[in-house]
């Protein structure tokens, strides 16, 4: 039987995160995801009066080509991909994984080679159209979270369907307070870190880029940031699993970098892709309700309630440091009295404790 909220979060994706015209076109990119979720995303962008296109593919099929990589190979796919993407007035990613370490055996500098040379797709979708991207839940995820697949399934469809726009007056105020800060201040177990915000704008993220949704997010001022982080969220990235990951910060630069479970090698060659790796290019607020613990799923796990991620890498045009890398990675350490506890501050003053905000006008992002 067809489940109705495959209706309802494509309607949320084409009117509310994309907000479609008449008129626009829409690329609309799946891996791993089932039909009928691309159905039901092409006949409501057509209801809307815009132009779906479609683009197709498969995490396996992906990790064969990354086996034997080319410069000239990608370099040739970039080519055709970025002038399909400046075709597009926006763009709607739902990326499933059967197999969540699909990409774990990949070669590094293949993968390195490869998310180079699409650096620049992705750099023109996210300054140049309007973009959503968000997961499929196979039981892969459902396994991560520690659930059944049904739980799962209605855990994701609560998240994604939560109605964003309630939260967006307190994201707001959130987003000014940033707006007027100076000084940084995160402490917590294994955390003493100071870092600058100063002139860089506060980015709201109430379900227009991502799915699911629930941060504010900014850069540091790019070599500002001195100190020492733990982050305390399992994390996966390039297809590789890592835990209790502790980095240590000089003049903005990551000076040491240690992982759990013999991964620090591991850790340090990603950190090592390119100059840009090694400085942080966003540090962003969570709070999303309904997201409490982590899954090792990077689009859940940085809007957990009570959270921060601290991002090694690329720095989003909106809240531009002037950090370029390959790597964009989202690092996520919860506050949470269960998680251990911690404060934030800023310019002095303490905001947040132990995962929730102090200030009435920002208590409705609590968890």
């Amino acid at each position: 039987m067809h489940d109705p909220r495959i209706d309802e979060l494509a309607r949320q994706l084409v009117r509310y995160s994309t907000a479609l015209k008449k008129g626009e076109r829409v690329l609309i990119d799946l891996a791993d995801v089932p039909e009928a979720m691309g159905v039901a995303l092409i006949r409501e962008a057509r209801a809307r009066g815009a132009e779906p296109f479609l683009r197709v593919g498969s995490n396996r099929l992906n990790r064969e080509m990354l086996f034997g990589a080319t410069e000239s190979q990608y370099r040739t796919i970039a080519k055709h991909q970025l002038a399909e993407m400046k075709d597009m007035d926006a763009y709607i990613a739902i990326r499933g994984s059967h197999n969540i370490t699909e990409f774990s055996d990949v070669p590094g500098k293949n993968m390195a080679l490869a998310t180079g040379e699409m650096r620049k797709v992705m750099d023109h979708r996210v300054r140049k159209t309007k973009w959503c991207v968000l997961r499929w839940p196979h039981p892969s995820m459902a396994q991560m979270a520690g659930m059944s697949t049904e739980a799962f399934e209605d855990f994701y469809f609560r998240v994604c369907l939560l109605d964003y726009k309630a939260l967006l007056p307190a994201m707001n105020t959130l987003k000014r307070l940033m707006d007027k800060t100076d000084k940084v201040h995160l402490k917590g177990p294994g955390t003493d870190l100071r870092f600058s915000i100063k002139g860089i704008p506060a980015i709201a993220s109430g379900g227009n880029y991502n799915i699911p949704d629930g941060e504010v997010f900014t850069s540091p001022v790019k070599d500002s940031v001195e100190g020492v982080v733990r982050y305390n969220a399992p994390s996966i990235y390039q297809g590789i699993a890592f835990d209790g990951i502790e980095l240590e910060f000089a003049k903005g630069r990551i000076v040491r970098a240690e992982a759990a479970g013999g991964k620090t090698k591991a850790l340090n060659r990603i950190l090592d892709s390119d100059a840009g790796a090694r400085y942080v290019g966003e540090f962003a607020i969570g709070f999303n309700p309904e997201v409490r613990e982590p899954m090792r799923d990077i689009l859940f796990d940085e809007k957990i309630a009570g959270s921060f991620h601290f991002t090694p890498g690329q720095a989003y045009e909106e809240a531009d440091n002037g950090n370029r890398s390959q790597v964009h990675w989202d690092m996520v350490s919860i506050q949470r009295s269960d998680w251990g506890g911690g404060e934030m501050w800023f310019d002095g003053k303490l905001v947040r404790k132990n995962g929730k905000f102090l200030a009435k006008n920002l208590v409705k992002l609590n968890p």
